[in-house]
Parts: structure tokens; sequence; C-alpha cells
């Protein structure tokens, strides 16, 4: 910051006053007393003492003559407060002026009328009247409304004022309530109120009284309520600057003048400007006057400045100086460095270096007081100036490993993804760090691990925190050797769980007898498929109902590939009450999931043979599994391995039906007659297709019976013999005779041998009463085959050939008699259907074999010759005389042979009526080898150019 003589004085702004006339015609001199213009320069009030009294004059920066304010008569305006967040080119709004007897006023004025709206009378100071001799206003949004915040000096106090809704209403509030007000006595030639203004918003604040300078920040958005200091809370960080701080002599000397900046205060004490760092409170610059061009009369009067232009000046009566401010923010880290105000230091930092060494200052305090935790975080934001092995020695020196593990992990922090080698070794030395901090603390405490809240339990948890964030740039196979090394086999497993080594995480549970656990992460869907068949012997061994119900609610599994661990499980012996855990499994895979693999069903059978109870394996045999599908089996197990296991285990009534199931009915009766004769009825009664083998497996069964009582009494011989009622039918007495003993009585047999004779008395009269209708029949055959020889049709004379159209009676040579057929008179040979379609015999056959398939008319084609062949041969015999009367007499002929084939093959329905008919529907139009008749049908164009135009007339 520094000051420049302008080059010249500015002309406009001093010509612009002097070509205003402010004596409004008066004569005599005219002195003005003060001069305010509002920020934007468009708006001026300006007081002029005359001996007539006070005027107060108001002018636009448009006008070219100011109007008094006649309202304003006779007060000597000390101070003004534009309220700049309204003000408009074309109104002042609301305006407070300050008098010099202590009165407060609110004036507007309008461009439009040229005069002042109205004036209220705000406040007066009642205690202690003085003069104000500074104003300053800012107003905020507050639900709706508008709240002013207004800060109003004398020469010894400063007064604030605060409230909701128009100014009248603020200050009428005080009128009951005390006036908060700062009181700094002394004496000051020129009482300053001044506001730092940026983008149109008050920041700070700076009174110059007659103590010094009474500066503070300013926070409108705050919660407004009195403060013990006299001014409302709206004021933060309020501080003195006492005068004495900026004279090198014993005297203090107080300023004329005071501007306020951002971040200093420019002083005028005599004829320079002392520049004074409003946060260190320090002199960091004198700036002097050139007054070479012009003789200064007085000396400088005093500093303004534009807020809006951020511009600061300094006056005397006839020149004006710019103190030109550049950048004065650059040091100012240094400043609140120097002060240990870090934040703010930090906040005004330019570049990585400054931040740096705010950082260095900050950690090297720490590291002083012995903090070294707090130490590690800083040095772990310092990126230039110290390297990374100074500060770790550092660390490493004193002995902290906990604020070397902190300044590891904060610099991981700051490290980028880019930094992969160095993000990598800092992670391994972190995580080594963890694991001796882990080690010492249970060296210290035996306890520490069942203490949840003990600082063991917290850096565990810490840990675990720190490898689910680092798993990524973690070395796997370097941490998980040093996990195992210090002997952390549950963070190795978290490790490994998070790596995704899903193998190591499960033989840690199986190994610690914790199988739920186990199945939890089997069943994530990272997890491959495959471990469920590794683990599954472990698994359901060591909890067979959880493992169950995990492979239940697994979608993918092949239970094919669980065999061996269910084979392992269903070795070890069970209670008897124990519900069996690989049977309801593999029941599951059956019945609910439909499963057909012959292993699966071979291994749930041989499970059911296993035990007592053979219900559930006959269920399983009854099932017909492939039921539902079109031409399924109705088993998927092996028979052979199921008869092989149900002999080995006993199971009989079972093999009885596997038996069955393979079609050895002989075997399945005769392995039954040994468990149930009940049994063995109903499997030889179960052969229903053939009846030799349903007899001979009944007579298997009556053997039995009949040996089975062989010596009893005779009561139970009948029973034997009640037998045969049993079988339908199927068995006579006859068939069981020679199974009874020789010593039996004929009279045992009676009943029986009587009931048989009467059954073959019953078929014998019913084979007659067949054969006299098998009689019958062939009687009403011949009479019908005499009555076909006299059938006859009448045919028209008219009547037309279906195929070439001509007349069916045509007499003479139009059609030749065909080869075979003998013609009638001068008449071709035709044929006449009961439709009433007539045909010629030649016309009949072309139009057949055309119509018909190539095999048909191949062979109609072969019957024609033959006819033909063996027509000519009669014909040769004939005419020698060579035919005999028993020849002609005979039975039929070849050739009526060959015609009746012949007859057949073209004349079984009519061709126009029949399925002929019906299966040239679907023939296309056109055949293939009409293509050349297709072609001649194709519209093709023609040469346009040679056609000619003939007018039509219309």
């Amino acid at each position: 910051m520094h000051c420049e003589g302008c080059a010249k004085k500015v002309k406009r702004f001093v010509k612009g006053f002097e070509d205003i006339d402010l004596s409004a015609g008066k004569g005599g001199e005219q002195p003005v007393h003060t001069v305010f213009v509002d920020p934007g320069g468009i708006h001026c009030i300006a007081t002029v003492l005359s001996s007539g009294g006070v005027e107060t004059y108001y002018t636009h920066a448009k006008w070219s003559k100011p109007r008094i304010l006649n309202k304003l008569k006779g007060l000597v305006v000390k101070a003004v407060a534009w309220n700049r967040q309204q003000i408009t080119e074309a109104s002042t709004r609301e305006v407070i002026i300050g008098t010099d007897n202590g009165q407060l006023y609110e004036i507007a004025v309008d461009e439009k009328d040229k005069k002042e709206k109205y004036i209220k009378l705000l406040f007066e100071l009642a205690e202690l009247p003085e003069a104000f001799t500074g104003l300053q206003m800012e107003t905020a949004s507050a639900s709706n409304a508008t709240r002013y915040y207004v800060m109003a000096v004398t020469p010894t106090r400063l007064y604030s004022f605060t409230g909701i809704g128009s100014l009248d209403t603020v200050f009428a509030s005080y009128s009951d309530r005390a006036v908060h007000f700062m009181e700094l006595p002394g004496e000051i030639p020129n009482s300053e109120l001044h506001f730092f203004i940026k983008q149109k918003r008050a920041e700070h604040f700076a009174w110059l009284s007659g103590t010094g300078i009474y500066h503070g920040d300013l926070n409108f958005g705050a919660q407004h309520s009195s403060s013990p200091n006299g001014d409302e809370n709206f004021v933060e960080n309020k501080a003195l600057l006492a005068y004495f701080k900026l004279n090198e002599g014993t005297e203090a000397i107080r300023p004329k003048s005071l501007a306020v900046s951002e971040f200093h205060f420019l002083l005028l004490i005599g004829d320079k400007v002392k520049v004074v760092n409003r946060i260190s409170e320090q002199i960091i610059e004198e700036l002097f006057f050139d007054h070479a061009s012009e003789p200064v009369s007085g000396g400088v009067i005093g500093l303004c400045s534009d807020a809006s232009a951020g511009l600061f000046y300094a006056y005397d009566q006839n020149s004006v100086f710019q103190v030109s401010v550049r950048d004065e923010g650059r040091d100012m880290w240094q400043v609140y460095l120097d002060m240990k105000e870090f934040a703010s230091a930090l906040a005004h930092c330019r570049d990585p270096l400054q931040r740096d060494q705010v950082y260095l200052v900050q950690a090297e305090t720490a590291f002083s007081s012995k903090d070294f935790v707090r130490a590690a975080s800083f040095f772990a934001k310092i990126n230039y100036i110290l390297s990374f092995e100074e500060i770790t020695l550092k660390f490493i020196g004193v002995g902290e490993q906990d604020a070397l593990r902190t300044f590891l992990l904060r610099k991981l922090d700051n490290l980028t993804k880019d930094d992969k080698c160095q993000v990598t070794m800092i992670s391994t030395w972190a995580t080594e760090l963890y694991l001796d901090k882990i080690n010492r603390l249970l060296l210290e405490d035996d306890t520490a691990t069942e203490n949840r809240t003990s600082e063991y339990q917290t850096i565990i948890r810490e840990f675990r925190a720190f490898l689910s964030d680092c798993k990524d740039v973690l070395d796997e196979a370097t941490t998980m050797r040093l996990l195992e090394s210090y002997g952390r086999v549950d963070e190795l497993v978290y490790f490994a769980g998070l790596k995704e080594h899903y193998e190591i995480v499960v033989h840690h549970y199986i190994k610690q007898g914790e199988a739920k656990k186990a199945l939890e992460v089997l069943q994530k869907p990272a997890v491959p498929i495959d471990l469920q068949y590794k683990f599954a012997p472990d698994l359901i061994m060591l909890d067979a109902y959880e493992t169950v119900e995990c492979w239940m609610n697994t979608s993918n599994l092949n239970p094919r590939r669980l065999i061996p661990a269910m084979m392992r499980y269903s070795s070890e012996p069970h209670a008897k009450n124990e519900t069996h855990e690989v049977i309801k499994y593999l029941e599951f895979c059956v019945h609910r999931l439909h499963n057909e693999d012959p292993g699966v069903h071979n291994l749930l059978l041989s499970l059911y043979a296993k035990q007592e109870d053979d219900s559930a394996l006959l269920r399983f045999l009854q099932c017909k599994f492939g039921k539902g599908r079109e031409n399924g089996p109705e088993f998927f197990y092996d028979p052979k391995y199921a008869l092989r296991l149900c002999l080995k285990e006993k199971r009989m009534r079972a093999c009885v039906h596997i038996y069955s199931m393979m079609s050895m009915h002989e075997e399945a009766v005769a392995l039954a007659l040994q468990v149930d004769t009940e049994l063995a009825m109903a499997e030889a009664d179960k052969v229903e297709d053939d009846e030799d083998l349903r007899k001979k497996l009944w007579l298997m069964v009556a053997k039995h019976v009949i040996e089975q009582e062989k010596g009893a009494k005779r009561e139970n011989i009948r029973k034997a013999i009640a037998f045969l009622k049993e079988t339908d039918g199927l068995l006579k007495i006859e068939d069981i005779l020679p199974f009874f003993p020789d010593f039996a009585l004929i009279d045992d047999f009676k009943e029986a041998i009587c009931s048989s004779l009467e059954d073959y008395n019953k078929q014998i009269e019913q084979l007659k009463q067949e054969m006299n209708d098998a009689t019958r029949g062939a009687d009403n055959i011949r009479k019908d085959i005499s009555a076909l020889t006299q059938r006859y049709a009448i045919i028209d004379r008219e009547e037309e050939c279906g195929v070439c159209r001509r007349k069916i009676l045509t007499v003479g040579g139009a059609h030749r008699v065909v080869r075979g057929y003998t013609s009638v008179g001068p008449m071709a040979p035709f044929y006449v259907f009961p439709c009433g379609h007539a045909f010629h015999a030649q016309c009949l056959i072309a139009h057949v074999t055309s119509c018909t398939n190539v095999t048909q008319a191949e062979y109609i084609l072969d019957l024609q010759k033959k006819l033909s062949l063996l027509g000519s041969e009669a014909t040769t015999k004939a005419s020698n005389g060579s035919i005999t009367e028993e020849e002609s007499i005979g039975s039929m002929t070849p050739a009526d042979k060959i015609r009746s084939q012949l007859d057949d093959a073209i004349a079984s329905e009519c061709p126009f009526c029949g399925d002929l008919m019906v299966r040239e529907i679907s023939l296309p139009f056109i055949l293939p080898e009409e293509a050349q008749e297709v072609a001649s049908w194709e519209i093709k164009p023609h040469n346009i150019g040679s056609q000619k135009s003939l007018p039509i007339a219309i």
C-alpha cells in the first residue's frame, strides 16, 4: 500500500460544488458547513451556515440547482446514514440524519418531488445531549420484514440500535428500554464512524474516539440480544487500538481522520498517513504527501473513502490525493501465523508453501508440548518443506509409535491414487504398526479381550476399518504373512473375506466349529459354488441341520456332487428318533426339485432300504417320477442295483415290486409266495395282456396254496379248492388236480368237478349258438352276392363322360376298346358310379393316373399292361379252339382277377366325389414344369420412344 499524489487536482469533483449555488439568492458569505453524498454519488445533502440561520439543501446528480429542505430549517446536520441496500436513483428511501443537539431524524426525498416527503424525529439524547458525529445503517431481511442496524457516535459514546419494522418503530421501542452504548471518554477534534463494505455488506467497523480506535466485526446474521458491553451482539471480536501504540514518543497524538480498508486502518496524523494493520495493530507503512506543486494552507484536512470503487482519498483546501491499495491481504497469512491464529492464517494462504509453513508451526508447537498425535496430523499435511523421512524419524526418535501410525494414516488420506507405490508402502507400514500396538496392549492387560470398552477392542475395530479401506492398495501376500506372523487369525480371516478368499474364511470357521457362520459365507452371491461341494463333508458332520437347510436354500446346487458328503454322514450311526437330514435333503431334491439324477435316486433308495420300517421304501418304489412328462420313465434309479440292495437288506416286499416292475413276474410271484400269499395273488393278477403267463402265475400260487394244505384235514382241502373262485374262472379243477396228494378222496372234489362240468356244458351250448349264427350269416352273404349280380344302373342316352365330355353311349370308332376289356357291341367300355358320374374306361384310367401319386400310377399301368397281355392270349386260344368247357365254366380266370384289381385301383370311388378330388385342393394352380407358361404371361416394358400417341376425341 502506498500513496500517490495526483498529477492534477480532481477538477470535476471540486468544480461541481463551486458551480452549485447554495445561496438561494441571498447575498453575503454563505459558508458550507457539511456535505454528505450517498455511496452511488447520486444524492447529496449539504448544510450551509449563514447570518440568517442554518439551511439544508438537497441536490440530485441530474439537477443543476439544489433545493432547500424547509423541514430541516434551523437544524445543523452533522451526520447522515444512507440505506445502501434500498436506495435508488429516483429516491433516497429512508435516510437518518444526526444533528448537533443530539437528535436523530428520518427523512426521504424523491427526485420527482424535489422536496422532502416527510421528516420524523426518531431519537433524542436526553441524558447527555451531544452532537452526533457519525452515523451508519445496515438492513437485512427477517421473516418477510426488514431488520435495521444503526450505529451512531458522539465525541464520547457509540450507540447501537436494532429492531424489525420501520425506523420509527425500531426507535420507538427504546422508549421503554435502555439504549445500548459504549462510552470512551476523551477529547478528539473529530469523532468518526466508518464501516468497511465488501459486496454491499458491512463487514467491520472502526470508531475514532478520544481514547483510541474502537473496532470490531459485524455479524448481521446472529441472534440479537443485548450484550453486557453496551452494544448489540451483532458486533463481534471487539478491540481497542490505543493511540500510544502509534507514536514513537511518550505523548500520544490523536489522528485527525480515519479510513478503513479490509485489513488496515489509514490514520491521518499531522501531514502523513500511517497505515496500521487492523489485526496485529502494527504500523506497516507511513505515507507522505507531495506538496511541491501547490502550497498547502492549513495542512491535510481529512481522509475519505469510496466504498463502491474501493478507493481512498486525502484532501486539503486545494488538493485531493489518492491512496492506492494493492493486494493488501498478501501477507495476512503471516500476520495471523505470528498471532498463532492458525485457522485464519490458512484461510489467507495463497499457495501450498505458505500452507506448509502454517502446518509446520502448528506441528512444531504440538510436538514441543508433547502432543505427538496432534503433531502427526499437522505433519501429514506438509508436502514440500519437510520430507517424509524427516518427519518419520522425528517420531521414531522419541519412540512414539502411535503418533507415527497417525502420521502414516493421515498421509494416506492426502495421497492420490496415482501414488500407488507410496500408498502401498505406507499402508503396509501402518498395518505392522497396528499389529504391534495390538500385541503390546495384550501384553499390558490380559483381560483386554473380554472388556468390550477397552482400548484393545477399540484398536481392533480401528484396524479392521483400516483393512477395509485399504484392501485394494495393500499387497495381499505381504499383508497375510504379517497377520499370520503376529498370530492374528481373526484379522487374517477378516482380510481374506475382504479380498474374497472365502476358502480361508470358511476353513477358519469350520476349524472353530462355527458351521452357521461358515454357511453364511458360502451363501454370499460372490462365493464360488465349488466351495459348497468342497466343504460339504465337514459342514454336514459339524451341523447337519444347518447344512441341509443351506443346501435347500441354494438354488444352483448340483446334488450329485454332494453325494460323497451325504454318504459320509449316512455312514455314521444315528439315533432312532433322529431326523435323517440326508434323507430330508434327497426327498427335497426328488419331490420338490424333480431331480432326475440316477445317483441321487439310488442313494435315497439305499437309505430307505436301511431303515427298519420299509413303508417309505415301498412308497418311493411306487412313485412314478416321469409320469408328468410325455414318454417319461416311471423311475430314475437303477432297478438292478435296487434289487441287489433290497435282497441284501432282506426287503422282500420291495424285491417283489422291483421284479414286477422289471416284468419278471414269475420271480415276483415266487418271492411273494415266501412273504405273503395275498401279495403273490396281487402280483399274479397284474398280468393282463398275456393270458398264458397269467394262468401260469396263478398255477404257481395254486400249487403253493395246495402244498401248504397237504396232510391237513378235509376242511383245509376244501379251502384250497375254494381258491379256484378267486381266479375268476381262469383255473379249472383239472388244472389243479395234479397238485393234490394221491390219497385225497374224490368226495373232496365232487362239488368242484360238478361245477367245472356245468361250465363246460355252458361253453358247449354257447359254441352251438355261435355256429348257428355263423351259418345264418353265411346264407345271408350268399343271398347278397346273388343280388349283386343282378344290380344295374340306368344311363341316359345323352350322358357324357366326365373327362372327355363325349357321350357314354357313342356308337362307332370314337373310342377304341381298351385291351383286356370286353366291348359291348359297338360301344366302348365305361364305368358308372352310384353318384351318377360316368366315365369311359380309357378316360378314367388316364385321369386317375394323372392325379394320383407316382407309385399308384405305376401300379395301375402295370395292371393294365398285364391285362392286355392276358387278353391277347385269351383271344389266341379262342381262335384256336383250345379253351375247354371246364375253363370257361370254372372259377375266375387270371384276367378277371387282374381286372378286379384294376377296378379297385381306379374305380373304388368316384374321382370327382372322393378323396382324389379332396387332395387336389392342395395342388398349386401352376405346376413347376409349367414355368415356361408362367413366363409367357409376364408383363415386360416396351420401348416408349417408338410408340406413337394418337389423339382421341372425347
